[in-house]
């Protein structure tokens, strides 16, 4: 699967690899963050907000879990054959996405 190259120094396999829980650690407070808001602010947010709000951070969830693995593999493969890094195209989703719920729990807040 990673063939080619060389052995990379194991700290840095090991590296990689806590970058990609840690991603996954994020990526599974967002899917529990969007079942909360659907189980649990019924009686704080309209059905459409309420909805909207869960389904933004469940498709972040979703999106940055498969995200963090494409990313692994690829710095993986970056350390055996000794070229640059790959840009972390998953940060300015995780930082578009935040902005999207927070700009919609602004609106409702000024709205209310």
């Amino acid at each position: 699967m990673l063939g080619g190259g060389i052995e990379p120094d194991p700290r840095f396999t090991l590296a990689n690899e806590r970058t990609f829980l840690a991603w996954i650690r994020t990526a599974l407070a967002l899917l529990a963050g969007g079942i909360a808001v659907e189980a649990f602010t019924a009686d704080v947010f309209p059905d459409q907000i309420r909805t909207l709000l869960a389904v933004i951070l469940l498709l972040l969830g979703v999106l940055l879990s498969s995200g963090a693995a494409v990313r692994w593999y690829k710095v993986e493969r970056s350390l055996r054959h000794q070229t640059p890094l790959p840009l972390p195209l998953i940060t300015p989703l995780l930082g578009g996405g935040g902005a999207i719920v927070s700009g919609v729990l602004i609106a409702f807040v000024i709205q209310n």
